[in-house]
């Protein structure tokens, strides 16, 4: 990985995040969270289940049903920054997220479909899902925890790299190009509403939109100051 530099952490201090099902995803998703210096409470049926777990995880772990709200709240969903939801049952876990969204005002919120048609009309009703085949826990990170960003793609010698990222609400109202640099960085294309389309120079970007844009190896951060804002001039 010469001369791209590892995926950045998060630079929004600690959060809180609730987990519901504790499969090898979630498990798994916990113990990230957790390692990434985040406080986590996860929530499954069986107490068994629990025991995907390593023996230093340190988070809440709840018996119950993930959408009873009792046990949400014990997980701390009332503090919570972020909710993905990753039981083995597509209706539970969009109970799950609406719950989340529409009772909690979470806005970070994950659902694992496994359906990718259902999949897709979830996403144009605002809540962001993970199919079965697209499924990894990094991509959810991505998605839940503040400022976490990671390199999609890096070609053999290192100078080119594909990275996805949310574009600040800032940028809307923009075209597309305004986000490219000449000869570092250039959009190809943009997700918007679970549809993805490749960009065009003209294409004006919208609140929630993602970007997938190749960029030099050695200007990953540059590009992301850029789109933050951070960069003189950027706006």
């Amino acid at each position: 990985m010469r001369g791209c530099p590892p995926p950045q952490g998060t630079g929004g201090g600690f959060v809180h995040v609730v987990v519901v099902g504790c499969g090898r995803v979630g498990s798994g998703l916990a113990e990230a969270v957790e390692a990434a210096g985040h406080t986590v409470g996860i929530i499954d049926r069986r107490e068994q289940a629990f025991r995907r777990l390593s023996p230093t995880f340190s988070g809440k772990k709840l018996v119950g049903v993930g959408f009873d709200r009792g046990r949400l709240e014990e997980a701390g969903i009332e503090d919570a920054f972020a909710v993905a939801s990753v039981t083995n049952g597509d209706n539970s876990n969009i109970m799950i997220a609406r719950v989340a969204k529409e009772t909690y005002g979470i806005e970070r919120v994950v659902a694992r479909i496994y359906d990718p048609r259902r999949a897709a009309i979830y996403e144009r009703l605002g809540i962001p899902t993970v199919a079965t085949v697209q499924w990894t826990i990094e991509r959810v990170l991505r998605r839940i925890l503040p400022e976490s960003h990671a390199v999609e793609w890096i070609d053999p010698s290192a100078k080119v790299c594909l990275l996805e990222r949310r574009v600040p609400p800032t940028w809307a109202g923009r075209d597309v190009a305004a986000l490219e640099t000449d000869g570092e960085a250039k959009v190809i294309a943009v997700s918007r509403l679970g549809v993805s389309q490749l960009a065009r120079p003209a294409l004006v970007i919208q609140d929630g939109d993602l970007v997938y844009a190749a960029v030099s190896g050695d200007k990953i951060a540059a590009f992301d100051d850029w789109l933050s804002g951070a960069a003189a001039g950027a706006h």
